[in-house]
């Protein structure tokens, strides 16, 4: 796999592809994408040997957040691609991913985001009955900005604290 190539097919279709440091973060990039994109990058992910890892979503401001992680068959090379709902609606990824399926149920069930597309999004987990029941869904104080539970890279904090502490010796 060239990953060169890889990365160019991601920014045809991400908002925006990071590399992140594996050994801090626990994947190499980092991919945003729009909702209406995911299906494109899924099979963008597909072509090129990933194969999905996880799905989930996560319940933050602007709204959920719904995180993808692919992994390559034969190289060592982790993404996690995210994507916002948009109006409590992504499209389903089941189509490219069979593994998709259950997560994207379960997804359903704990958050109340709907898999447009997807064939058989029924309950997975929870009661039929407690189709109402969004039970990983925050009250509104508590819920809090994306940019707050992002990891930052050592090296940004780093070279931070390294400018401030050659400011504070220029001064001295």
């Amino acid at each position: 796999m060239d990953v060169k190539q890889v990365v160019k097919q991601w920014n045809t279709v991400a908002t925006e592809v990071a590399p992140v440091d594996y050994a801090v973060c626990g994947y190499d990039y980092d991919v945003a994408v729009t909702a209406g994109k995911i299906h494109e990058l899924a099979e963008v992910m597909l072509q090129n040997g990933f194969y999905l890892v996880d799905l989930m979503a996560v319940d933050v401001k602007p709204a959920i957040e719904v995180v993808y992680q692919f992994a390559h068959v034969e190289t060592r090379c982790r993404v996690m691609a995210r994507a916002f709902v948009e109006n409590n609606e992504i499209p389903t990824i089941s189509d490219v991913y069979q593994g998709a399926n259950w997560h994207e149920r379960e997804t359903r069930d704990f958050h109340g985001v709907v898999f447009v597309g997807h064939p058989n999004l029924e309950p997975l987990i929870l009661a039929e009955e407690d189709v109402d029941l969004k039970p990983l869904l925050k009250d509104e104080k508590s819920i809090l900005d994306v940019a707050a539970i992002r990891r930052v890279q050592p090296e940004t904090e780093s070279a931070a604290a390294k400018s401030e502490a050659s400011k504070s010796q220029e001064q001295s």
